[in-house]
C-alpha cells in the first residue's frame, strides 16, 4: 500500500506575517490537468479579513507619506525578484491553473514589466494649476491616494492581475488587501513571499485566502476600503457594487466579454484565421477579452470556415505539466467543462453544425475540451449571446458591414471587438461604431500596458492600465489658495 503524498501548504500574508487561519479551516487546491490535489491554503474568517483591512488602514497613514519615487523603487525590486524566480513561478502557475508553459512564462514576465512601468509612473502622475476668476488666487488640483484598496482576483490570469491592481495602488500611496481566487491561490501566496523579501513595510500588502462569500464580501462591505478593484463575472460585479453601495466605495470592475470578430471579404483570410485562433484558444479559451463569436462576410465564408476548421483541428490538447509542446491545456474545473459542453450541445440541438471538436477530449483525467468550430447558429442563440469561456468559436455570416456591426453591438457586453479588413473605410467605420472598450484591427486581442483596458455596458466600470488606469486609484483634491499680499509685506 503506497503512502499518501503530503500536500504543499501555503500561508496567508497579513501585516508582514505569514499566518494560518485561527479557525484551522483550509481550502484544497486541485490541479485541473489531472484532478489531483496539490496544496492547501488557509480559509480566512470574517474577523481575520477585517483585521487585515485594519492593518492596511493603519499602514496607509505612513505609506502615503513615503515619496512616490521611493514607493516606485519597491516596485522595481518586486519586478527584479519576479524575474529571479521565473522558473518556480511558472511551475506553480502551470500546475494550479493549467496554462501551457509559453503562456505561463509570458504572464510572469509581463507582470514584471508591468511593475517596472508603474514604478516609472511615480514621477509622472501629476495635478494641475488653473487660472482663477479672482485676483491673488491659485486653484490647484492635486492627486491623492484613496486609502485602502481591495483587489479581488479571478483564476484565469491570477499572477498578472496582482500586478495590475497592486502596482498602481502602491505607487500612488494606497495600501492593498488582495483576495486570490480559491482555484488559484498558490501563485498569489508565492507572490507574498516576494513582497516580504523586498522589505515592503508591514500592512502595505496583504493576501487573504478564503471563499468569496466570506473574504470577498467583507472586502466589499468594509467602510475602511476606499476602492474595490474586481476582475470577474458580471454577477460578481453586481454583488460587489451592491455591497459597496452602502458606504459608496469606489469600484473598478472588469467583467465578462463576448467579443465579436468581424471578417470582411477583403480581409487577409490567413491572417484573420490565425489571429482569431490565437485569440480564442489563448489560456485554453478562458480569456474575457478574446474572440467569442465570429461574423464572416458571405463571399469568403466557405474559405474562412475551411481554413479555421483545419487549423483548430490540429491544435493538440493535453497536460502542460507533462508535455511542453502541446497547444492547449484544461479548463479550470469540472463546472467549467460542463458549462462549455452544455452550451455546445444545446447549440447543436438547435441546428448548429460542428466542423471540428464539439466534445470533451478523450483524456482520462483533467478538464479538457477540444477546440471547436460551430456554424449555422443564429444571432439570438445562447452561444452567440452568452459568454462561453472555452475554446469554442461560433460563426454567423453577414452580407454588409452595417449588418455585422449591428449584430456585434446586439449584446449586453462590450469589452473588446476586432475587425479584419484591408479597407481603411471599413476599419474606420468599425472603430467609430463598435460599442466596446477596445477594438483590434487586423490583429489578435491583447492589450498594451500603456493603453486602457475598460469595458462598456455590462462589461465593467472603470478600467486598468496606462495613465488612465493609474487614475482609478487616486482622489482629486482641489485647493483654492487666496493670497493677501498687503498683509504679507514687511
Amino acid at each position: 500500500m503506497s503512502e499518501a503524498i503530503a500536500l504543499k501548504h501555503y500561508q496567508m500574508y497579513i501585516n508582514g506575517q505569514f499566518v494560518d487561519s485561527k479557525s484551522g479551516n483550509t481550502l484544497t487546491v486541485i490541479n485541473p490537468s489531472d484532478e489531483q490535489p496539490i496544496s492547501t491554503v488557509p480559509s480566512a474568517t470574517v474577523e481575520e479579513t477585517r483585521a487585515a483591512i485594519d492593518d492596511a488602514f493603519e499602514a496607509q497613514k505612513s505609506w502615503k507619506e513615503v515619496p512616490a519615487a521611493t514607493r516606485g523603487a519597491y516596485l522595481h525590486k518586486i519586478a527584479e525578484e519576479i524575474r529571479n524566480q521565473e522558473d518556480d513561478l511558472v511551475s506553480i502557475l502551470m500546475e494550479e491553473q493549467g496554462k501551457i508553459k509559453s503562456l505561463a512564462q509570458t504572464e510572469i514576465m509581463f507582470s514584471a514589466d508591468y511593475f517596472d512601468y508603474m514604478a516609472a509612473a511615480a514621477r509622472m502622475y501629476e495635478g494641475e494649476v488653473l487660472q482663477s476668476d479672482n485676483p491673488n488666487e491659485n486653484i490647484m488640483i492635486a492627486k491623492q491616494p484613496i486609502g485602502v484598496a481591495a483587489g479581488i482576483l479571478p483564476w484565469n490570469f491570477p499572477f498578472f492581475l496582482i500586478a495590475r491592481k497592486m502596482g498602481p495602488a502602491l505607487v500612488t500611496g494606497n495600501t492593498i488587501v488582495i483576495k486570490p481566487s480559491s482555484d488559484t491561490p498558490n501563485n498569489a501566496l508565492a507572490f507574498a513571499k516576494i513582497c516580504d523579501k523586498v522589505g515592503l513595510p508591514k500592512g502595505v500588502v496583504n493576501f487573504v485566502t478564503g471563499p468569496g462569500a466570506v473574504v470577498g464580501s467583507e472586502l466589499s462591505k468594509n467602510k475602511k476600503i476606499g476602492i474595490i478593484s474586481l476582475t470577474g463575472s458580471v454577477d460578481s460585479g453586481r454583488r460587489v457594487m451592491s455591497d459597496a453601495a452602502d458606504h459608496l466605495a469606489k469600484v473598478s470592475l472588469e467583467l465578462g466579454g463576448k467579443a465579436p470578430a468581424i471578417v470582411c471579404k477583403d480581409a487577409d483570410i490567413d491572417l484573420a484565421v490565425q489571429a482569431i485562433i490565437d485569440s480564442r484558444v489563448d489560456n485554453n479559451g478562458q480569456v474575457c477579452n478574446n474572440a467569442e463569436r465570429v461574423y464572416v462576410q458571405e463571399d469568403v465564408a466557405d474559405e474562412f470556415v475551411k481554413k479555421l476548421t483545419d487549423k483548430m483541428s490540429k491544435i493538440t490538447v493535453g497536460d502542460p505539466n507533462k508535455d511542453e509542446t502541446i497547444g492547449m491545456g484544461p479548463l479550470i474545473n469540472k463546472a467549467a467543462l460542463d458549462n462549455v459542453d452544455g452550451m455546445v450541445q444545446r447549440a447543436v440541438k438547435a441546428g448548429g453544425k460542428v466542423t471540428t471538436g464539439g466534445r470533451p477530449a478523450d483524456i482520462d483525467k483533467g478538464f479538457y475540451y477540444l477546440p471547436t468550430v460551430i456554424t449555422n447558429v443564429k444571432q439570438d442563440s445562447e452561444i452567440i449571446q452568452h459568454e462561453i469561456f472555452g475554446p469554442v468559436l461560433p460563426i454567423v455570416t453577414f452580407k454588409t458591414l452595417d449588418e455585422a456591426i449591428d449584430m456585434s453591438n446586439d449584446n449586453d457586453l462590450g469589452l473588446t471587438s476586432s475587425i479584419f479588413t484591408e479597407n481603411l473605410d471599413n476599419a474606420a467605420k468599425a472603430a467609430n461604431e463598435l460599442q466596446d472598450g477596445e477594438t483590434y484591427i487586423n490583429r489578435y486581442n491583447f492589450e498594451a500596458i500603456q493603453g486602457f483596458h475598460a469595458g462598456w455596458k455590462e462589461s465593467g466600470v472603470g478600467g486598468a492600465d496606462g495613465k488612465h488606469g493609474l487614475d482609478e486609484f487616486l482622489n482629486t483634491h482641489v485647493v483654492y489658495l487666496q493670497r493677501h499680499p498687503e498683509k504679507g509685506r514687511a
